[in-house]
C-alpha cells in the first residue's frame, strides 16, 4: 500500500513543536548520519506523533506477532530541552545505551525498552529497517529502506482477529 502522506498521521499527543531545515540540519549532524528523505517529509508535515495506525508485514515470527510488527507511532526531533516527550529520535543515543541496543541505530517508534523499530546505520549510509527485542535477543531485518518500509505499511486492522 502506498501511503498518502497526508492521511499517515493521527494525533501529536506531545505537540512538538515543527520541524525545520535548520533542526533537520543540526539533527544530522548531531547523530551522524543523513535521514532519509520520506523521513523528513513525514516529520515535516507532523513532529512525530501517533500514526493512523500502521503494522509491516512480517514473514518471520517477532516476540510482537507471527505476521507483523506495529508501526503506530513515529519519534519527531525536539531539541528543546525543555519539551518533554517520550518520542525523540534525539534520544536514540542515550536509549541505546539505556537498553545495550546494537550500535548506529535511529529508534523510530518503540514500547518503553521492550522492542524498537530503528533505522539501523551499521553497515550502510542508506541505512535498513530493523525490529529490535534486546530481552529476547531479536534483531530482525524489516525492510530495506525507509522508504520500502513506508510503502509496504498496512493498515493495523488487517491483523486483527475477530
Amino acid at each position: 500500500m502506498k501511503i498518502n502522506i497526508a492521511d499517515f498521521w493521527g494525533a501529536n499527543y506531545y505537540d512538538h513543536p515543527a520541524v525545520t531545515k535548520d533542526l533537520i540540519t543540526s539533527t544530522e549532524k548531531m547523530l551522524n548520519v543523513k535521514l532519509p528523505g520520506l523521513l523528513v517529509e513525514l516529520l515535516t508535515v507532523q513532529n512525530g506523533g501517533y500514526t493512523s495506525g500502521y503494522a509491516f508485514p512480517m514473514t518471520q515470527k517477532t516476540t510482537w506477532a507471527d505476521n507483523h510488527v506495529p508501526f503506530l507511532e513515529l519519534f519527531g526531533i525536539v531539541a528543546d530541552k525543555s519539551i518533554l516527550t517520550a518520542q525523540n529520535i534525539l534520544d536514540s543515543e542515550l536509549l541505546a545505551k539505556q537498553w545495550k541496543l546494537p550500535e548506529r541505530q535511529i529508534l523510530l517508534a518503540g514500547d518503553d525498552g521492550h522492542w524498537w523499530i530503528s533505522l539501523d546505520y551499521r553497515k550502510y549510509i542508506n541505512p535498513t529497517v530493523r525490529w529490535l527485542n534486546v530481552a529476547c535477543q531479536e534483531d530482525i531485518h524489516i525492510a530495506n529502506s525507509f522508504d520500502d518500509f513506508i510503502n509496504g505499511l498496512v493498515l493495523v486492522d488487517e491483523f486483527v482477529i475477530e
